[in-house]
């Protein structure tokens, strides 16, 4: 077990996302005193807003927030953790004791309006029957509602959840509607709950370094037995320490090759349609039920995760993200057979937007971490008991911003290790036998490699006003 450093250590954290932002946190409010955290994003001016430059996972309109997890309840005890966390920087905000610049009591960074599973046929899947069964196990009654049952439906509107019975007005159309809501979920409002995590550690005494050279990560600092005592930046600075976090979102696959097999960077494809205030749709479609108060509904789709493979210095091939910081022409392109996927579902569920004259106002990559079973990777780098690695998101670690960082602080300090989740997030590789849940580096020949799929056009913004049946 790698020892733990003292309160008054150094301690460097690579990335300002999710991982990052919540260690910063959970350290200085630990008792740590000398955390700083690195990272080559402005996001003190950029203020994690997509719209305004900011291009990481974490930089996002909204993200899910559900307690739904099947038969996988160590992670639903997780998501009702972080969500009583998340109800608590709510109250910090309104109550004036955390509130960053440009942000007012008003905000909220957690918006509880549920989390709607629509699904198809007339009976309810293993997954969506284990999570109700689970949820009451736990305690948790009467919050996965059932869209198409008379006393879950009038508890929705009792509760004011009407909205989701069927919100894309689908029986009047003679077709199902059948689906769960997990009454306890709703979305965080990500850039804000980002700007209000930085501000919060700021607080706590936590220092940051942020730019495309200063805070920009050239790599690791080593001392003469081959151990790895701090990082250097762009800029030519070398800057020492006892305990590195290396939660880099996107880039980590590239920059720790040891993750080979266990995690690669996908992209989940994103349209966003901004609905004017003027629009007979604008109340429907209202902040608090779907998309936020500057009047863009997202739509995401991770149906197939998309890859970048790239030459690495050591000549293997590994996806990279494509952002505005790079050379790629791609960034506010997705591929073509994912805008064929929004537009079917705008067509089947959505068709009043195209006959409003609603079109596609953009569309952006959104690059994640996975892991080949959907864990995270938390856990010290092989062989360097200096490093820590908090990566492998796989598209479901937004949610934890508020609480995963007491969990990595606690790997840190070496506390409830035999934790299933813990014994979980190890450093591992797939077993012989084993079915991944996602398919890792198939190299630039894959159908999924950006290189080799059509990409989309100005063109396909349009939206078709005929229904498709």
């Amino acid at each position: 077990m790698a020892s733990s450093p003292a309160k008054t250590d150094q301690i460097i954290i690579v990335g300002a996302g999710v991982f990052g932002l919540s260690t910063a946190i959970h350290l200085a409010a630990r008792g740590y005193t000398n955390v700083t955290v690195f990272d080559s994003q402005p996001y003190e001016t950029s203020k994690y807003n997509y719209l305004s430059g900011s291009d990481a996972a974490s930089a996002d309109l909204n993200k899910i927030i559900r307690s739904a997890y099947g038969e996988q309840t160590e992670y639903q005890d997780l998501s009702t953790e972080a969500i009583e966390s998340w109800k608590a920087w709510n109250d910090y905000i309104s109550s004036g004791e955390c509130i960053p610049e440009g942000m007012s009591k008003t905000d909220q960074v957690f918006v509880n309006n549920g989390h709607l599973s629509l699904v198809d046929g007339t009976e309810l899947p293993p997954f969506e029957k284990a999570t109700i069964r689970n949820m009451q196990r736990a305690g948790f009654m009467d919050t996965q509602l059932i869209t198409t049952d008379q006393r879950h439906t009038e508890m929705m509107r009792t509760r004011g959840f009407g909205y989701a019975i069927d919100p894309f007005q689908r029986q009047n159309k003679g077709k199902g509607y059948l689906g769960v809501l997990d009454a306890t979920g709703g979305i965080a409002v990500a850039d804000k709950a980002c700007r209000f995590a930085l501000h919060k550690a700021k607080q706590l005494g936590v220092h940051f370094v942020l730019g495309p050279k200063s805070g920009a990560f050239a790599g690791f600092r080593y001392g003469t037995a081959g151990t790895v005592i701090g990082i250097n930046t762009k800029d030519g600075h070398e800057h020492l320490a006892a305990k590195i976090i290396m939660a880099c979102g996107g880039w980590t696959p590239a920059l720790l090759p040891s993750l080979d097999g266990i995690c690669e960077t996908t992209a989940g494809s994103v349209i966003m349609l901004k609905i004017p205030r003027h629009s007979p749709l604008f109340e429907r479609f209202a902040p608090e039920n779907f998309p936020d108060d500057r009047g863009y509904l997202k739509i995401g789709y991770r149906g197939t995760k998309y890859t970048n493979p790239k030459a690495q210095p050591d000549s293997k091939e590994r996806s990279v993200p494509i952002t505005r910081y790079t050379d790629d022409d791609q960034i506010d392109r997705i591929p073509k057979q994912a805008m064929e996927v929004f537009k079917s579902f705008i067509a089947d569920f959505l068709p009043e937007l195209a006959e409003e004259g609603i079109g596609i106002e953009l569309t952006r990559l959104c690059w994640y971490t996975d892991s080949f079973d959907n864990h995270y990777v938390i856990d010290h780098l092989p062989n360097q008991e200096s490093v820590l690695v908090a990566t492998g998101g796989s598209g479901h670690a937004f949610k934890y911003l508020p609480i995963i960082g007491r969990w990595i602080v606690d790997i840190i300090e070496g506390v409830g290790l035999d934790r299933p989740l813990v014994k979980s997030w190890r450093w591992r590789e797939l077993q012989p036998g084993q079915t991944p849940v996602n398919v890792l580096m198939e190299g630039s020949s894959s159908p999924r490699a950006l290189k080799n799929v059509k990409l989309s056009t100005e063109l396909d913004l349009r939206l078709s006003t005929r229904s498709r049946l």
